[in-house]
């Protein structure tokens, strides 16, 4: 069993890449320890009533609140990108627990492996 982090840094909808990152997620979930960060724009995937529909993208959002289910509880979110865009104090669709980017930074030494989305 590796010990993998994933990172969510862009903004969900624009690509695919959101998206194909959890699939990633679930996927190595089963056979690995896997930890999920969101740092930068990727904070904007835990923000609730996103409509993709209206650019005609596929709504993923909601799959995140399977991340306990597979068992993925360490879950983080950079203090400084919420601060940073305003949103420190919205309401995020999963628990996710909160972590300066020092603190980000000295976790990820600690995985097997990262895969930034």
């Amino acid at each position: 069993m590796k010990k993998i982090a994933i990172i969510f840094d862009q903004a969900p909808h624009g690509n695919a890449k959101g998206r194909e990152t959890l699939d990633l997620v679930l996927a190595l979930s089963d056979i690995n320890q896997i930890s999920v960060f969101f740092i930068n724009e990727g904070i904007f995937h835990l923000l609730k009533d996103q409509q993709p529909d209206k650019i005609l993208m596929r709504d993923y959002i909601a799959t995140f609140g399977m991340l306990e289910l597979y068992d993925i509880n360490d879950i983080y979110v950079c203090n400084e990108s919420l601060t940073k865009y305003n949103l420190a104090t919205q309401p995020l669709i999963i628990d996710a627990k909160p972590a300066t980017k020092q603190t980000i930074a000295s976790l990820l030494v600690t995985y097997d492996t990262i895969i930034k989305s």
